[in-house]
């Protein structure tokens, strides 16, 4: 396929790759100049705007937040009324996948919300999950982009903004269990268990899920820098699904709390560092 793929910082970086690796055309726009450099030795052309990347089949967008997303679609060259089918792989607020849906709708353009589940090194080695939803001829669409970058993708349904949702949920899933893993972590330490002993009991027993595994090492090792998900971008999902449960009326007590953890990290020095670091905030607070 003829693709444009926008958003090339380290998620983007891996998922691009892929799609080159798979042979499709590549045309890529990142705001930020030089992050293309290794795609186009890969083979890909560079776009100057976000609308020249969607002249194609379809543009694939991977961008932080809320504000750049809106950017690369109602900002001046932006690519609302391109001929590409917008892909979008952002984790983004739900009520922005509504606002796009109607958008493209209106514009006569096809989209869908495709949010992803893993690390940079996940992207780099094609091992994300996908969470898709979309009208069903487009993600058939979107199948060979999809596959290309992940080991399997979950169709969830013809809703955009469900996946969106979805992957809300995930992150902040996520974040409990590296909370959870700082205190229970601090706990033992500080009753004079060593924590890799501990560790490797529960990822080996009760608690062998990779989720468990990759943080709790993470923590272990008070390994935050550089960060693979910066500790502002947990900040903004678990903001974001604040906002989805109000909306929805869903009390959602322990994202409260995960709001208030972040807000600490960031207020004590750890803006920089990945957002695994909260799990190490209990450590700290006990006096370790």
């Amino acid at each position: 396929m003829n693709l444009g793929f926008i958003g090339l910082v380290q998620m983007g970086q891996g998922m691009a790759a892929n799609l080159l690796k798979a042979g499709h055309q590549l045309t890529v726009y990142n705001r930020s100049p030089g992050k293309d450099e290794a795609l186009l030795a890969l083979g890909a052309t560079r776009a100057a705007t976000p609308a020249q990347a969607a002249a194609g089949d379809a543009v694939v967008s991977m961008l932080a937040d809320d504000k750049a997303a809106e950017a690369i679609v109602f900002g001046e060259h932006g690519i609302l009324g391109s001929p590409a089918m917008h892909i979008s792989c952002s984790t983004i607020s739900v009520e922005l996948s509504e606002r796009l849906m109607a958008a493209h709708a209106q514009a006569g353009q096809r989209y869908i919300s495709a949010p992803v589940f893993g690390r940079p090194d996940a992207a780099a080695a094609g091992k994300l999950f996908v969470a898709a939803a979309g009208a069903e001829h487009d993600l058939n669409t979107a199948s060979p982009v999809l596959n290309a970058i992940s080991q399997r993708v979950f169709v969830l349904n013809s809703h955009p903004p469900a996946a969106n949702l979805v992957k809300l949920s995930g992150n902040f899933l996520i974040a409990s269990v590296i909370e959870a893993l700082g205190e229970a972590m601090a706990l033992v330490a500080k009753g004079g268990v060593d924590k890799a002993a501990y560790l490797d009991l529960l990822t080996s027993t009760l608690f062998s899920a990779p989720v468990y595994k990759t943080y709790g090492g993470l923590i272990l090792e008070g390994k935050f820098e550089p960060p693979g998900f910066a500790a502002p971008l947990g900040q903004k999902d678990i903001r974001l699904t604040l906002a989805a449960a109000e909306a929805l009326r869903v009390p959602m007590p322990l994202a409260s709390l995960l709001r208030d953890r972040f807000l600490t990290l960031m207020a004590t020095g750890g803006e920089g560092l990945d957002w695994s670091a909260i799990g190490g905030l209990a450590a700290r607070d006990s006096g370790q």
